[in-house]
């Protein structure tokens, strides 16, 4: 089977569905009407409510959203199931629950002044539920500040190269933004500038490798962190995001030209088992492959900033539901690279004993994306260490970008829920700096390492309490529920086995009591929400409520 045609068709899917099944969610539940103001619009402060062009915004989101995940999970999903069920969840997945759930969060928030999907659980749901959700979500947060935090010193200090390129996008960004938002210039036109400096920085870089330790890397993530979560959205976070999105999306367009130059058939089997190291096909693909099909850190990002800048809800789909599936897109990319340009087990010359599959991951998954990349985009000329290197930046790049969104989100729910009865928590500094004070604490002192295997379950139970509240927040307008209710259950159920698994036969035999009480107080955690978002969902079928206003 050629691996190209997979990939093509692929595409097609996510292009026809984007079409078809965003067309039929904004009919029934989301009714976009730009005659309403969005939050951006109706609250600008030129701060956090920021009016903005809709590329810019796709590119703040979609480089908030991506991060290293939709790489590094399709990668580990295929090497414990086999390329064939990784590939379905991606594409199943990212339409019609992914999709859903990111695009469900932003309108949601929308209709709600732009507050974070935590703080409509109160309205939506219950008080319990909203106190349960935001703790749980500034908690989750701040674990992913500490470890993106580690992994922006460790990838600085390992890699001198792109030192440069990553400080000096940081002041692009802010000169970007200044001559957009200040100056008024084309968005087109400073896109065009930027990028000739952006790759200007990357030729400098590689000629002058900047040497610094670990641990003046570290301060400098935090201290990058706090600035870019109180500074304005719009003279550094934004655009360093959008210029970012480029890097990810150029090496998208010439993975998928390298693949069909190529035109490998099929080296890796379609399914190895049932039953992996990990544990069962059902539940661990689903927490495994994660943001390239479905992640509840989305939902925080499309509550949390990105709905305080989208200027038109009708192009709400484009950002949230488009951005979405572009994410699959990637994942998509990652499976076809995975099966198609590297070998399994053994390469059928000696040749070719540079791109065994088994071997690279050894290394680490960026090794194997990067390997496989640089493979498939040779067939373009490009010599392969340079195809390898990118495709590692590709991964790289995106680091910060996950730790600034992250920082600045945590900063919205503390202010949104305990805003309203201590003065303090208004102060947006002492909100963003709340947060990186315990995240740093926690990287410096490694404990990230006894938790963080946790995350992958408590990410995916953070987009099922999601969805769960979407659904509450659109049943009490009397839209249909079946369109998220039961992905949320499926979401629900699969978090909730995955924590259960991970408990009696991982954590427990294994006298790890750090874990076995995480997966524990998760396990508790999603009960709860399950039975206050039962309880308002009987309560509304029985007295149905409008109070609610989704569209005017």
């Amino acid at each position: 089977m050629n691996v190209a045609l997979i990939a093509v068709g692929g595409l097609l899917w996510f292009a026809l569905l984007y079409r078809w099944y965003g067309r039929l969610l904004d009919r029934k539940l989301f009714l976009p009407n730009d005659q309403n103001p969005t939050p951006a619009v109706a609250l600008r402060d030129d701060r956090d409510y920021v009016p903005t062009h809709p590329a810019m915004l796709f590119g703040h989101h979609f480089s908030s959203i991506a991060g290293a995940g939709p790489i590094v999970g399709p990668i580990l999903a295929y090497s414990l199931f086999g390329w064939l069920p990784a590939l379905l969840w991606v594409l199943l997945g990212a339409v019609f629950l992914g999709g859903v759930h990111d695009y469900g969060a932003l309108m949601t928030s929308l209709r709600n002044k732009g507050v974070s999907v935590t703080e409509i659980a109160e309205k939506a749901v219950s008080p319990l539920a909203k106190g349960l959700f935001a703790a749980f979500s500034w908690v989750a947060l701040v674990l992913v500040q500490a470890v993106f935090a580690v992994l922006t010193a460790r990838t600085l200090a390992e890699e001198p190269k792109i030192v440069i390129p990553t400080v000096g996008l940081l002041l692009l960004a802010m000169g970007f933004g200044f001559l957009v938002y200040r100056l008024h210039l084309n968005v087109w036109v400073a896109t065009g500038l930027g990028l000739l400096v952006l790759a200007g920085l990357v030729v400098v870089g590689d000629v002058l490798p900047v040497q610094a330790p670990y641990g003046f890397w570290l301060a400098a993530a935090f201290v990058y962190s706090f600035v870019a979560a109180t500074l304005p959205v719009w003279v550094l976070l934004q655009p360093r995001d959008y210029l970012s999105m480029y890097i990810l999306v150029l090496g998208m367009v010439f993975g998928y030209l390298g693949l069909f130059f190529l035109h490998p058939t099929v080296n890796g089997p379609a399914l190895t088992t049932v039953v992996s190291t990990q544990g069962p096909l059902w539940p661990v693909l689903f927490i495994t492959v994660a943001c390239g099909a479905f992640s509840g850190f989305h939902s925080l990002v499309a509550s949390g900033t990105t709905a305080k800048q989208l200027r038109k809800e009708s192009e709400g789909r484009l950002i949230a539901f488009g951005g979405m599936l572009a994410e699959g897109a990637l994942a998509l990319l990652v499976v076809t690279l995975m099966a198609g340009a590297l070998f399994w087990g053994k390469a059928p010359e000696a040749g070719l004993s540079r791109f065994v599959f088994q071997d690279l991951l050894k290394g680490s998954a960026n090794i194997a994306f990067g390997t496989g990349f640089g493979r498939a985009v040779a067939t373009l000329g490009i010599p392969l260490p340079y195809g390898v290197a990118f495709g590692i930046l590709m991964l790289n790049a995106f680091i910060l970008t996950t730790l600034d969104t992250s920082t600045r989100i945590a900063r919205y729910i503390i202010t949104e829920n305990l805003g309203q009865h201590f003065a303090l928590a208004r102060n947006r500094f002492i909100s963003a700096g709340a947060g990186l004070v315990l995240g740093a604490w926690v990287a410096s002192g490694n404990a990230w390492q006894k938790i963080w295997p946790a995350f992958g379950a408590a990410n995916q139970l953070v987009g099922a309490l999601a969805l769960l509240v979407t659904t509450a927040f659109l049943a009490s307008l009397g839209k249909p529920k079946r369109y998220t209710l039961w992905g949320a259950a499926f979401m629900w159920l699969t978090t909730e086995g995955a924590l259960v698994y991970q408990l009696l036969f991982q954590y427990l035999p294994q006298e790890n009591w750090i874990l076995g009480t995480t997966a524990l107080v998760l396990i508790l955690l999603g009960l709860l929400m399950a039975w206050e978002v039962g309880r308002r969902l009987l309560a509304l079928r029985q007295a149905p409520q409008t109070s609610l206003q989704l569209a005017k």
